[in-house]
């Protein structure tokens, strides 16, 4: 079990990095080098839109991946996913600049993170599936939560880097050409990640369905037709998480540069601090889902969120590190609450034929409601005006609220796992 969660927790940390770099250089320096005619607020919000593309082609790639991972095995989605992923990330670090190719280079940024999306979809599903159904039923939480310790690790792969070029270059050698290192250094994190997985088994539990001829063999037509109210009220729930995430690490950094001031490494550093934090502490939460249920963990976080988001304005307005560190830290530490667990829940909520692709489309489909549009709509909500931006606080509890109403009408799984009662969920 130790292996198999170090491989699905580096690969997700490998994919994740590549999907964060492309978030940090949106909210830091892509604006103005790909969207230079538009105004500073624009230039960032157009940079947002291409970094909300990636989000709405990740449940494209939870149904071309989980097609896979229900018809042909866990294992495959594993390598073809972080291939796709790596090779999209490196190109995006070749991409000429919009000086350059005119508005080619906002388009090649388009199709290129499209197809990061497209990898990452698939990534979660895999890797969640390949730790969840080879571990131990009574502690498939605590195992099922390393590969949610990846985005973790690879936000802080990402910053970590971003952080260290903005320190030791010129702004002006930063936006030539350092911005573009973290994405050639997804190349060799990439090859890193296939070696590693490449001695992984497939998981008994799809080895038994092959094996009897159960596969699905059109998973995506049978969660429709079956499942589809589980599906709507999985991505509905997960939605608050999405968008506490990335309201913290992408609208928060630029808001705090471009508003408030506050040099990018300071952001950066008090972003990464509560990131490190929250990664310590996921198998810890997801202990706690072993012992009293999944169900009851996510709606503690929910709730949690809800009552947060105004403190952490309040906090971030004050542009001091510190309260700012603060703030960030107790949104992710209630966005972890439910996210430790879903990599437990999801799959568990699944019959076992069409797990691959229920479970990654219901978690993928929650990143567009909450991911996509959350720097969007929280950069047009916090443009104008001197105090802290309360319309964002108002819209992220909103969020929240839905999740907390969605998480209410799913079904508990039960710490005993699914080896004895394989949901179906909940009924059409």
């Amino acid at each position: 079990m130790a292996r198999i969660a170090a491989a699905s927790l580096a690969g997700t940390a490998i994919e994740f990095f590549d999907f964060f770099v492309y978030g940090t250089a949106a909210a830091l320096v892509l604006g103005p080098l790909f969207f230079p005619t538009f105004s500073p607020v624009a230039g960032t919000l157009a940079a947002f839109g291409t970094f909300a593309v990636g989000f709405l082609s990740r449940p494209l790639g939870s149904i071309v991946f989980g097609h896979v991972g229900d018809r042909y095995g866990r294992r495959p989605v594993l390598f073809a996913s972080l291939l796709l992923t790596g090779c999209a990330t490196v190109a995006v670090g070749c991409v000429p600049t919009y000086e350059t190719i005119g508005v080619s280079a906002p388009a090649l940024l388009l199709v290129l993170r499209f197809l990061q999306g497209l990898g990452l979809g698939g990534e979660w599903g895999g890797a969640v599936l390949l730790t969840a159904e080879h571990a131990p039923e009574r502690r498939r939480a605590l195992w099922a939560s390393f590969p949610q310790i990846g985005p973790s690790v690879g936000f802080l792969l990402a910053n970590g880097v971003m952080l260290a070029l903005t320190a030791g270059l010129s702004d002006a050698d930063f936006r030539s050409w350092g911005w573009r290192v973290p994405f050639w250094a997804a190349g060799l994190l990439a090859a890193a990640g296939l070696a590693l997985r490449s001695s992984l088994a497939e998981t008994p539990q799809f080895e038994r369905l092959a094996a009897e001829g159960r596969q699905a063999n059109a998973p995506l037509a049978e969660v429709v037709r079956g499942h589809w109210r589980l599906v709507l009220l999985t991505a509905g729930a997960l939605a608050v998480g999405y968008a506490v995430f990335y309201t913290v690490s992408t609208w928060a950094l630029s808001y705090g540069t471009e508003r408030l001031g506050v040099s990018s490494s300071v952001m950066l550093t008090c972003v990464m601090a509560a990131v490190a934090i929250k990664g310590v502490l996921t198998p810890f939460l997801a202990m706690l889902a072993d012992r009293f249920g999944r169900r009851t963990m996510c709606l503690a976080g929910c709730a949690a969120s809800a009552l947060w988001m105004f403190p952490m304005v309040a906090l971030l307005h004050t542009a001091r590190p510190l309260l700012m560190f603060l703030g960030f830290l107790g949104s992710l530490l209630a966005f972890m609450t439910m996210f430790a667990v879903v990599a437990a829940y999801l799959p568990e909520l699944y019959e076992p034929r069409v797990r691959c692709t229920g479970a990654a489309v219901g978690y993928n489909l929650a990143g567009v409601l909450g991911g996509a549009l959350t720097p969007i709509v929280a950069t047009a909500l916090s443009d104008g005006g001197s105090g802290p931006p309360w319309g964002v606080a108002a819209y992220l509890t909103v969020v929240a609220l839905v999740s907390l109403v969605c998480f209410a009408l799913l079904p508990e799984t039960l710490p005993a796992g699914t080896e004895k009662r394989e949901p179906e969920g909940v009924p059409a």
